[in-house]
Protein backbone atom coordinates (compact mmCIF):
# COMPACT_ATOMS: atom_id res chain seq x y z
CA UNK A 1 0.00 0.00 0.00
CA UNK A 2 1.52 3.51 -1.02
CA UNK A 3 0.28 5.99 1.42
CA UNK A 4 -0.32 9.59 -0.01
CA UNK A 5 2.28 11.81 -0.25
CA UNK A 6 0.73 14.99 1.79
CA UNK A 7 0.61 12.16 4.41
CA UNK A 8 4.07 11.23 3.90
CA UNK A 9 5.47 14.58 4.13
CA UNK A 10 3.88 15.34 7.17
CA UNK A 11 5.67 11.95 8.40
CA UNK A 12 9.00 13.36 7.09
CA UNK A 13 8.86 16.75 8.97
CA UNK A 14 7.45 15.16 11.94
CA UNK A 15 10.28 12.80 12.10
CA UNK A 16 12.52 15.93 11.54
CA UNK A 17 11.34 18.06 14.40
CA UNK A 18 10.85 15.40 16.91
CA UNK A 19 14.79 14.08 16.57
CA UNK A 20 15.71 18.10 16.54
CA UNK A 21 13.66 19.16 19.36
CA UNK A 22 14.81 16.44 21.96
CA UNK A 23 18.72 18.52 21.79
CA UNK A 24 17.01 22.12 21.95
CA UNK A 25 14.96 20.87 24.98
CA UNK A 26 18.26 20.12 26.90
CA UNK A 27 20.41 23.12 26.19
CA UNK A 28 18.16 25.62 26.79
CA UNK A 29 18.00 24.65 30.06
CA UNK A 30 21.27 22.73 30.48
CA UNK A 31 22.80 26.37 29.45
CA UNK A 32 21.57 28.07 32.91
CA UNK A 33 22.60 25.24 34.94
CA UNK A 34 25.77 25.65 33.67
CA UNK A 35 25.41 29.13 34.98
CA UNK A 36 24.59 28.36 38.23
CA UNK A 37 27.74 26.19 38.50
CA UNK A 38 29.99 28.71 37.23
CA UNK A 39 28.87 31.24 39.84
CA UNK A 40 28.86 29.19 42.63
CA UNK A 41 32.81 28.51 42.08
CA UNK A 42 33.29 32.28 40.94
CA UNK A 43 31.97 32.78 44.82
CA UNK A 44 33.37 30.40 46.40
CA UNK A 45 36.42 29.04 44.34
CA UNK A 46 35.45 25.37 45.67
CA UNK A 47 36.99 23.52 42.52
CA UNK A 48 33.95 20.90 43.15
CA UNK A 49 31.46 23.27 41.34
CA UNK A 50 33.91 23.90 38.26
CA UNK A 51 34.51 20.09 38.36
CA UNK A 52 30.43 19.62 37.90
CA UNK A 53 30.61 22.73 35.08
CA UNK A 54 33.40 20.98 32.85
CA UNK A 55 31.86 17.25 33.12
CA UNK A 56 28.48 19.30 32.29
CA UNK A 57 29.62 21.45 29.77
CA UNK A 58 31.05 18.56 27.68
CA UNK A 59 27.53 17.16 27.47
CA UNK A 60 26.18 20.58 26.35
CA UNK A 61 28.88 20.82 23.90
CA UNK A 62 27.33 17.23 21.83
CA UNK A 63 24.03 18.07 22.29
CA UNK A 64 24.45 21.43 21.32
CA UNK A 65 26.16 19.92 17.89
CA UNK A 66 23.21 17.49 17.66
CA UNK A 67 20.92 20.57 17.89
CA UNK A 68 22.69 22.68 15.09
CA UNK A 69 22.96 19.59 12.70
CA UNK A 70 19.91 18.42 12.86
CA UNK A 71 18.16 22.45 12.85
CA UNK A 72 19.42 22.68 9.69
CA UNK A 73 18.39 19.83 7.55
CA UNK A 74 14.37 20.77 9.44
CA UNK A 75 14.57 24.19 8.11
CA UNK A 76 15.93 23.11 4.43
CA UNK A 77 11.99 21.19 4.58
CA UNK A 78 10.33 24.19 4.63
CA UNK A 79 11.54 24.88 0.77
CA UNK A 80 11.70 21.28 -0.28
CA UNK A 81 8.33 20.01 1.35
CA UNK A 82 6.31 23.00 2.42
CA UNK A 83 7.28 25.70 -0.61
CA UNK A 84 3.12 26.98 -0.44
CA UNK A 85 4.57 28.32 3.35
CA UNK A 86 6.86 30.71 2.71
CA UNK A 87 6.04 31.93 -0.23
CA UNK A 88 2.24 33.02 1.51
CA UNK A 89 3.88 33.39 5.08
CA UNK A 90 7.46 34.24 4.15
CA UNK A 91 7.51 37.87 4.61
CA UNK A 92 6.77 37.26 9.00
CA UNK A 93 8.48 33.87 8.82
CA UNK A 94 11.42 34.45 6.97
CA UNK A 95 12.86 37.53 9.06
CA UNK A 96 11.91 35.55 12.65
CA UNK A 97 13.83 32.46 11.49
CA UNK A 98 16.67 34.38 10.67
CA UNK A 99 16.79 36.29 13.76
CA UNK A 100 16.97 32.58 15.10
CA UNK A 101 19.79 31.56 13.33
CA UNK A 102 21.74 34.75 13.81
CA UNK A 103 21.14 34.35 17.69
CA UNK A 104 22.80 30.82 17.23
CA UNK A 105 25.82 31.62 15.46
CA UNK A 106 26.91 34.72 16.88
CA UNK A 107 26.06 34.17 20.69
CA UNK A 108 25.59 30.65 21.53
CA UNK A 109 28.69 29.06 18.56
CA UNK A 110 30.79 32.24 19.05
CA UNK A 111 31.09 31.56 22.75
CA UNK A 112 30.65 28.01 23.48
CA UNK A 113 34.54 27.43 22.72
CA UNK A 114 35.44 29.53 25.46
CA UNK A 115 33.54 27.86 27.67
CA UNK A 116 34.82 24.47 26.72
CA UNK A 117 38.78 25.46 26.13
CA UNK A 118 38.81 28.94 28.14
CA UNK A 119 40.11 27.06 31.28
CA UNK A 120 43.34 28.71 31.77
CA UNK A 121 43.19 31.00 28.85
CA UNK A 122 40.70 33.30 29.66
CA UNK A 123 40.19 35.23 33.16
CA UNK A 124 37.11 33.61 35.41
CA UNK A 125 35.46 37.24 34.70
CA UNK A 126 35.42 36.51 30.97
CA UNK A 127 34.50 32.88 31.28
CA UNK A 128 31.67 33.55 33.33
CA UNK A 129 30.41 36.26 30.73
CA UNK A 130 30.48 33.54 28.04
CA UNK A 131 28.92 31.25 29.59
CA UNK A 132 26.52 34.02 30.63
CA UNK A 133 25.87 34.33 26.57
CA UNK A 134 26.02 31.20 25.51
CA UNK A 135 22.50 30.86 28.06
CA UNK A 136 21.49 33.38 27.27
CA UNK A 137 21.53 33.13 23.70
CA UNK A 138 19.68 29.28 23.83
CA UNK A 139 17.25 31.19 25.29
CA UNK A 140 17.03 34.13 22.19
CA UNK A 141 16.44 31.45 19.73
CA UNK A 142 13.91 29.62 21.59
CA UNK A 143 12.34 32.98 21.90
CA UNK A 144 12.07 33.47 18.04
CA UNK A 145 11.05 30.08 16.94
CA UNK A 146 8.30 30.00 19.81
CA UNK A 147 7.25 33.68 18.26
CA UNK A 148 6.35 32.01 15.03
CA UNK A 149 5.04 28.89 16.37
CA UNK A 150 2.66 30.78 18.44
CA UNK A 151 1.92 33.48 15.49
CA UNK A 152 1.30 30.14 13.68
CA UNK A 153 -1.14 28.96 15.64
CA UNK A 154 -3.14 32.24 16.98
CA UNK A 155 -1.49 34.90 14.23
CA UNK A 156 -2.25 38.11 14.52
CA UNK A 157 -0.60 41.57 13.08
CA UNK A 158 -0.71 40.49 9.67
CA UNK A 159 -2.71 41.54 6.28
CA UNK A 160 -3.35 39.49 3.29
CA UNK A 161 -2.80 41.35 -0.05
CA UNK A 162 -3.02 38.81 -3.13
CA UNK A 163 -2.78 35.69 -0.93
CA UNK A 164 0.51 36.93 1.10
CA UNK A 165 0.76 37.88 4.50
CA UNK A 166 1.88 41.16 5.26
CA UNK A 167 3.38 42.29 7.99
CA UNK A 168 0.83 44.89 9.97
CA UNK A 169 2.87 45.06 13.37
CA UNK A 170 5.87 43.39 14.40
CA UNK A 171 4.99 43.92 18.26
CA UNK A 172 1.50 41.78 17.56
CA UNK A 173 3.21 39.42 15.58
CA UNK A 174 5.97 38.73 17.94
CA UNK A 175 3.72 38.76 21.06
CA UNK A 176 0.76 37.16 19.75
CA UNK A 177 -2.00 36.13 22.14
CA UNK A 178 -0.71 32.40 22.52
CA UNK A 179 3.33 33.41 22.48
CA UNK A 180 3.93 34.43 26.60
CA UNK A 181 2.12 30.93 27.57
CA UNK A 182 4.29 28.78 25.07
CA UNK A 183 7.43 30.15 25.50
CA UNK A 184 6.86 30.35 29.58
CA UNK A 185 5.79 26.46 29.15
CA UNK A 186 8.28 25.79 26.59
CA UNK A 187 11.19 27.04 28.60
CA UNK A 188 10.44 25.25 32.11
CA UNK A 189 10.05 22.06 30.10
CA UNK A 190 13.64 22.18 29.28
CA UNK A 191 14.61 23.16 32.54
CA UNK A 192 12.77 20.06 33.97
CA UNK A 193 14.18 17.90 30.86
CA UNK A 194 18.16 19.09 31.99
CA UNK A 195 17.29 18.66 35.81
CA UNK A 196 16.43 15.37 35.41
CA UNK A 197 18.99 14.68 32.95
CA UNK A 198 21.37 15.70 34.80
CA UNK A 199 20.16 13.89 38.01
CA UNK A 200 19.52 10.85 36.31
CA UNK A 201 22.90 10.46 34.97
CA UNK A 202 24.53 11.60 38.20
CA UNK A 203 22.53 9.06 40.12
CA UNK A 204 23.64 6.28 37.43
CA UNK A 205 27.30 7.30 37.89
CA UNK A 206 26.63 6.67 41.89
CA UNK A 207 24.90 3.30 41.41
CA UNK A 208 28.10 2.62 39.24
CA UNK A 209 31.09 3.82 41.69
CA UNK A 210 31.97 6.56 39.46
CA UNK A 211 30.99 9.28 41.26
CA UNK A 212 32.76 12.26 42.75
CA UNK A 213 31.83 15.16 44.89
CA UNK A 214 30.90 16.98 42.02
CA UNK A 215 28.58 14.40 41.35
CA UNK A 216 26.64 14.51 44.41
CA UNK A 217 26.28 18.05 43.83
CA UNK A 218 25.19 18.50 40.25
CA UNK A 219 22.22 15.59 41.42
CA UNK A 220 20.76 17.60 44.24
CA UNK A 221 20.95 20.96 42.13
CA UNK A 222 18.71 18.83 39.45
CA UNK A 223 16.68 17.52 42.35
CA UNK A 224 16.01 20.72 43.51
CA UNK A 225 15.22 22.72 40.52
CA UNK A 226 12.76 20.04 39.50
CA UNK A 227 11.30 20.12 42.69
CA UNK A 228 10.65 23.73 42.40
CA UNK A 229 9.76 24.09 38.71
CA UNK A 230 7.65 20.94 38.52
CA UNK A 231 4.64 22.46 40.45
CA UNK A 232 4.99 25.79 38.84
CA UNK A 233 4.89 23.95 34.94
CA UNK A 234 1.88 22.27 35.69
CA UNK A 235 0.41 25.68 36.95
CA UNK A 236 1.45 27.21 33.83
CA UNK A 237 0.35 24.49 31.71
CA UNK A 238 -3.68 25.22 32.98
CA UNK A 239 -3.01 28.70 32.01
CA UNK A 240 -1.72 27.81 28.49
CA UNK A 241 -4.39 25.50 28.65
CA UNK A 242 -7.15 28.04 29.06
CA UNK A 243 -5.90 29.95 26.44
CA UNK A 244 -5.85 27.41 24.04
CA UNK A 245 -9.83 27.45 24.99
CA UNK A 246 -10.12 30.45 23.66
CA UNK A 247 -7.77 30.55 20.72
CA UNK A 248 -8.30 26.82 19.60
CA UNK A 249 -11.02 25.31 21.10
CA UNK A 250 -10.86 22.23 18.38
CA UNK A 251 -7.79 21.56 19.97
CA UNK A 252 -8.86 21.52 23.41
CA UNK A 253 -12.20 19.35 22.14
CA UNK A 254 -10.00 16.90 20.79
CA UNK A 255 -7.53 16.47 23.62
CA UNK A 256 -10.47 15.85 26.04
CA UNK A 257 -12.70 13.77 23.48
CA UNK A 258 -15.03 16.18 23.73
CA UNK A 259 -17.45 14.91 20.83
CA UNK A 260 -20.86 17.29 21.39
CA UNK A 261 -20.70 20.43 22.71
CA UNK A 262 -22.06 20.82 26.50
CA UNK A 263 -22.14 22.03 29.86
CA UNK A 264 -20.67 20.48 32.58
CA UNK A 265 -18.53 17.94 30.69
CA UNK A 266 -16.80 14.94 32.30
CA UNK A 267 -13.08 15.06 32.33
CA UNK A 268 -12.40 11.72 30.76
CA UNK A 269 -8.88 10.06 32.29
CA UNK A 270 -8.80 7.10 29.69
CA UNK A 271 -10.25 5.53 26.95
CA UNK A 272 -10.26 4.94 23.33
CA UNK A 273 -11.43 7.73 21.32
CA UNK A 274 -13.65 5.98 18.50
CA UNK A 275 -13.99 9.05 15.65
CA UNK A 276 -16.07 6.48 13.43
CA UNK A 277 -18.96 6.24 16.37
CA UNK A 278 -18.26 9.51 17.90
CA UNK A 279 -17.77 8.09 21.44
CA UNK A 280 -14.73 7.47 23.76
CA UNK A 281 -15.43 3.94 24.05
CA UNK A 282 -14.41 2.39 27.81
CA UNK A 283 -14.13 5.92 29.41
CA UNK A 284 -12.86 6.28 32.85
CA UNK A 285 -14.89 9.81 33.94
CA UNK A 286 -14.77 12.49 36.67
CA UNK A 287 -17.96 14.27 36.34
CA UNK A 288 -18.01 17.70 35.10
CA UNK A 289 -13.96 17.86 35.79
CA UNK A 290 -13.55 18.76 32.19
CA UNK A 291 -15.69 21.64 32.78
CA UNK A 292 -14.37 22.37 36.20
CA UNK A 293 -10.71 22.54 34.68
CA UNK A 294 -11.15 24.33 31.91
CA UNK A 295 -13.86 26.94 32.71
CA UNK A 296 -13.38 26.91 36.43
CA UNK A 297 -17.47 26.34 36.58
CA UNK A 298 -19.29 22.76 36.96
CA UNK A 299 -21.28 23.93 34.03
CA UNK A 300 -19.25 25.58 32.24
CA UNK A 301 -19.41 25.01 28.45
CA UNK A 302 -17.32 22.68 26.37
CA UNK A 303 -17.40 23.27 22.58
CA UNK A 304 -17.72 19.77 21.15
CA UNK A 305 -15.96 18.46 17.92
CA UNK A 306 -19.51 18.61 16.28
CA UNK A 307 -18.55 22.50 15.85
CA UNK A 308 -15.70 22.22 13.34
CA UNK A 309 -16.54 19.32 11.07
CA UNK A 310 -14.14 18.68 8.83
CA UNK A 311 -11.38 20.93 10.52
CA UNK A 312 -10.83 19.01 13.50
CA UNK A 313 -7.39 17.49 14.05
CA UNK A 314 -7.47 13.64 14.67
CA UNK A 315 -8.39 13.22 18.20
CA UNK A 316 -6.65 9.46 19.19
CA UNK A 317 -3.41 10.85 19.06
CA UNK A 318 -3.86 14.28 20.34
CA UNK A 319 -6.05 12.95 23.45
CA UNK A 320 -3.06 10.22 24.29
CA UNK A 321 -0.34 12.52 23.83
CA UNK A 322 -1.80 14.57 26.38
CA UNK A 323 -2.23 12.11 28.66
CA UNK A 324 1.41 10.73 28.34
CA UNK A 325 2.60 14.80 28.75
CA UNK A 326 0.13 15.00 32.31
CA UNK A 327 1.60 11.51 33.01
CA UNK A 328 5.00 12.54 32.64
CA UNK A 329 4.67 15.39 34.50
CA UNK A 330 2.91 14.31 37.53
CA UNK A 331 5.75 11.45 37.69
CA UNK A 332 8.15 14.06 37.90
CA UNK A 333 6.44 15.96 40.71
CA UNK A 334 6.50 13.18 42.61
CA UNK A 335 9.97 11.39 42.28
CA UNK A 336 11.59 15.15 42.90
CA UNK A 337 9.63 15.86 45.52
CA UNK A 338 10.25 12.06 46.83
CA UNK A 339 14.07 13.07 46.59
CA UNK A 340 14.35 16.08 48.21
CA UNK A 341 12.49 14.60 51.58
CA UNK A 342 14.84 11.87 51.19
CA UNK A 343 17.60 13.63 51.35
CA UNK A 344 16.85 15.87 53.67
CA UNK A 345 19.51 16.72 56.48
CA UNK A 346 22.09 15.24 54.61
CA UNK A 347 20.82 11.52 54.58
CA UNK A 348 22.23 9.46 51.73
CA UNK A 349 19.27 8.38 48.88
CA UNK A 350 18.31 4.44 48.87
CA UNK A 351 19.27 2.59 46.26
CA UNK A 352 15.67 2.23 44.93
CA UNK A 353 15.34 6.30 44.78
CA UNK A 354 18.75 6.03 42.38
CA UNK A 355 17.41 4.01 40.08
CA UNK A 356 14.33 5.60 39.95
CA UNK A 357 15.99 9.36 39.53
CA UNK A 358 18.11 7.23 36.72
CA UNK A 359 15.26 5.82 34.98
CA UNK A 360 13.90 9.18 34.79
CA UNK A 361 16.76 10.36 33.01
CA UNK A 362 15.01 10.70 29.79
CA UNK A 363 11.78 11.62 30.97
CA UNK A 364 11.73 14.98 29.93
CA UNK A 365 12.45 13.82 26.05
CA UNK A 366 9.14 12.14 26.25
CA UNK A 367 7.22 15.08 28.41
CA UNK A 368 8.41 17.73 25.62
CA UNK A 369 7.54 15.14 22.58
CA UNK A 370 4.15 14.56 23.75
CA UNK A 371 3.47 18.16 24.25
CA UNK A 372 4.76 18.73 20.69
CA UNK A 373 2.57 16.43 18.76
CA UNK A 374 -0.63 18.19 21.00
CA UNK A 375 0.49 21.59 19.87
CA UNK A 376 1.36 20.23 16.11
CA UNK A 377 -0.73 17.55 15.75
CA UNK A 378 -3.77 19.34 17.66
CA UNK A 379 -3.51 22.67 15.23
CA UNK A 380 -4.63 20.05 12.06
CA UNK A 381 -5.38 20.73 9.36
CA UNK A 382 -4.47 24.24 9.69
CA UNK A 383 -0.80 25.61 9.32
CA UNK A 384 -1.72 29.35 10.38
CA UNK A 385 -4.93 28.85 12.07
CA UNK A 386 -7.85 29.26 10.58
CA UNK A 387 -6.39 30.30 7.54
CA UNK A 388 -4.17 28.57 5.58
CA UNK A 389 -4.37 24.43 5.63
CA UNK A 390 -1.33 22.37 5.44
CA UNK A 391 -2.56 21.10 2.06
CA UNK A 392 -2.72 24.23 0.49
CA UNK A 393 1.28 24.47 0.81
CA UNK A 394 2.40 20.89 0.13
CA UNK A 395 5.25 20.61 -2.48
CA UNK A 396 4.31 18.16 -5.66
CA UNK A 397 6.43 14.98 -4.41
CA UNK A 398 5.74 11.82 -5.44
CA UNK A 399 5.37 9.12 -2.94
CA UNK A 400 8.74 7.16 -4.05
CA UNK A 401 11.16 10.36 -3.41
CA UNK A 402 9.00 11.15 -0.30
CA UNK A 403 9.40 7.66 1.05
CA UNK A 404 13.12 6.81 0.41
CA UNK A 405 14.34 10.37 2.18
CA UNK A 406 12.18 9.40 4.59
CA UNK A 407 13.67 5.54 5.34
CA UNK A 408 17.28 7.54 4.88
CA UNK A 409 16.13 10.25 7.76
CA UNK A 410 14.59 7.51 10.09
CA UNK A 411 17.70 5.40 9.74
CA UNK A 412 20.07 8.10 10.18
CA UNK A 413 18.32 9.84 13.03
CA UNK A 414 18.15 6.18 14.60
CA UNK A 415 22.24 5.99 14.55
CA UNK A 416 22.90 9.50 15.88
CA UNK A 417 20.40 8.80 18.63
CA UNK A 418 21.75 5.34 19.30
CA UNK A 419 25.63 7.36 19.15
CA UNK A 420 24.15 10.13 21.14
CA UNK A 421 23.13 8.25 24.19
CA UNK A 422 26.22 5.79 23.36
CA UNK A 423 28.68 9.02 23.94
CA UNK A 424 26.75 9.71 27.48
CA UNK A 425 26.72 6.34 28.58
CA UNK A 426 30.95 6.94 27.85
CA UNK A 427 31.20 10.46 29.60
CA UNK A 428 29.26 9.37 32.68
CA UNK A 429 31.28 5.56 33.13
CA UNK A 430 34.45 7.23 33.33
CA UNK A 431 35.94 7.70 36.98
CA UNK A 432 34.93 11.58 38.52
CA UNK A 433 38.90 13.09 39.37
CA UNK A 434 39.40 13.76 42.62
CA UNK A 435 39.12 17.56 43.89
CA UNK A 436 42.25 19.64 42.95
CA UNK A 437 43.72 21.12 45.70
CA UNK A 438 42.86 25.53 45.87
CA UNK A 439 45.32 26.94 44.22
CA UNK A 440 47.65 29.53 46.41
CA UNK A 441 49.43 32.48 44.92
CA UNK A 442 53.71 31.61 45.31
CA UNK A 443 54.78 34.39 47.96
CA UNK A 444 57.76 36.51 46.65
CA UNK A 445 60.85 35.94 48.41
CA UNK A 446 62.32 37.98 50.69
CA UNK A 447 65.24 39.61 49.85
Amino acid sequence: MTLDPFILARIQFAANISFHILFPAITMGLAWLLMYFRIRYTLSRDQVWEQAYYFWVKIFALSFAMGIVSGVTMSFQFGTNWPGFMERAGNIAGPLLGYEVLTAFFLEASFLGIMLFGKNRVSNRLHLISTFLVAFGTTLSAFWILSLNSWMQTPTGYTIEEGEFMVKSWWEIIFNPSFPYRFTHMMIASLLTSAFLVAGISAWRILKGAAGPDTWRAMKTGIAMAALLAPIQILVGDLHGLNTLQHQPAKIAAMEAVWETERGAPLVLFGWPDEERRETRWAVQIPKGASLILTHELDGEILGLNEFEGTHPPVAIVFWAFRVMVIIGILMLIIAWWSVWALRGGHRPSQLLLRSLSWMTFSGWIGVLAGWYVTEIGRQPWIVQDLMTTAEVVADHSAATLTGTLFGYLLLYLFLLISYIGALRYLSAKPAPAPMPQHTPRQPKPI
